[in-house]
């Protein structure tokens, strides 16, 4: 049995190798992939473009000015000197922000006043304009704090002091990495897998398969193999490029991460062998991995929190094997997560796998009677 799995595997090896143009598919786009999306999907936004109306020209106004300017976030687009001007900025999207200090700006503070400082925003980009809003916000929080120090003024009854734990400095490519090398590995064990049987049934070599002494459960694990070995060592790879060139820090150990994609593996190609013994062409199976990746990858919570979902998606998402792997990555990667942290993640995706590795396997039978 285990040389008869072993010949087939070794068959889809060099069918999937042996084509130049599917080496490069399974090789070249993940690793491209990774870098652009790394570099290129994150929450963090610098030199957002602003414009100044400074009425008070005041020692105060412009030391408020200067945190903004001498910010990596703010770059100065425009200094305004009307009213009318802000119209016109914020419309033509000159400036995404407007700072606009009033004329009495420094007489407001020097009598203990409250002092108005006015933030106009292009909201046409609610997410964009939040987080432009958060950094101007901390800065002239900050400017507040040094201002009753320096004159002595009575502290606020309440202070928020924030401290974020695991991502000291909230830089979002940490977030984004570890969930790009899920989204990587799940497309390219989805193409392996789906494509496998779809492809010999195009080339008229599936018959040739099913008249061998193989049984369906042989096919099976023989047309899995492949998936999950270029499965791990495209996760590995991708791990390797995470930790050494985008410097996310990896917290946990090794062996606990690998026992997560190995689950993850399973349900993947579990998903694919069912996909892949449904469709009879080509087409059909690449249009089968689209319509299972997209909404496992939206409903997996690569960018938007389950917990923020109606109650019914949310339901729907404890089937989805993306959901699990999220937490495994990320709690593995920034939280140091051990393997007894993570057994409430393992072990749905234990169940996930079987179930669709048997579906597969029946549909392989129910197909080659």
């Amino acid at each position: 049995m285990w040389q008869r799995i072993f010949a087939l595997a070794i068959k889809e090896f060099q069918a999937l190798l042996r084509d130049p143009k599917a080496r490069f598919v399974v090789i070249g786009p993940p690793i491209i992939q990774l870098v652009v999306f790394s570099f290129a999907a994150t929450f963090d936004l610098n030199h957002i473009p602003l414009a100044i109306y400074n009425q008070d020209g005041g020692q105060a106004a412009q030391s408020l000015v200067a945190r903004f300017t001498g910010s990596q976030h703010f770059e100065i687009a425009a200094r305004l000197t009307h009213e009318d001007e802000i119209k016109h900025v914020i419309d033509q999207r000159e400036a995404l922000m407007v700072l606009h200090i009033g004329p009495r700006f420094e007489q407001d503070l020097d009598s203990d006043k409250p002092a108005t400082v006015q933030l106009i925003i292009d909201g046409r980009n609610s997410n964009t304009a939040a987080i432009a809003l958060g950094y101007a916000s901390s800065i002239v929080a900050d400017f507040n704090a040094q201002w009753q120090q320096t004159h002595h003024l009575a502290a606020p009854p309440s202070v928020i002091v924030s401290r974020a734990w695991f991502n000291p400095n909230l830089i979002s490519r940490w977030f984004i990495v570890p969930g790009v090398v899920g989204i990587l590995m799940l497309v390219v064990v989805m193409v392996v897998t789906a494509l496998s049987v779809a492809r010999e049934r195009e080339q008229g070599t599936f018959d040739q398969l099913l008249v061998t002494p193989l049984r369906p459960v042989e096919i099976l694990i023989g047309k899995a193999t492949p998936g999950f070995v270029i499965g791990m060592i495209e996760g590995g790879v991708t791990i390797f490029l995470a930790v050494h060139l985008f410097g996310v820090p990896f917290e946990g150990h090794i062996g606990t991460l690998f026992v997560g994609l190995g689950l993850f593996l399973m349900s993947a190609i579990g998903v694919g062998l069912m996909i892949s013994a449904l469709a009879t062409t080509l087409q059909q199976a690449v249009l089968g991995v689209f319509l299972f990746l997209v909404p496992a990858i939206i409903l997996s919570g690569f960018a938007t929190p389950i917990a923020n979902m109606p109650p019914i998606v949310q339901d729907l998402t404890l089937i989805n094997p993306m959901r699990y792997l999220m937490i495994i990555l990320r709690g593995v990667f920034l939280e140091g997560s051990s393997f007894d942290s993570l057994i409430d993640e393992f072990w749905p995706l234990a169940i996930i796998g079987l179930v669709t590795l048997a579906f597969a396997g029946w549909l392989f039978r129910h197909r080659m009677n």
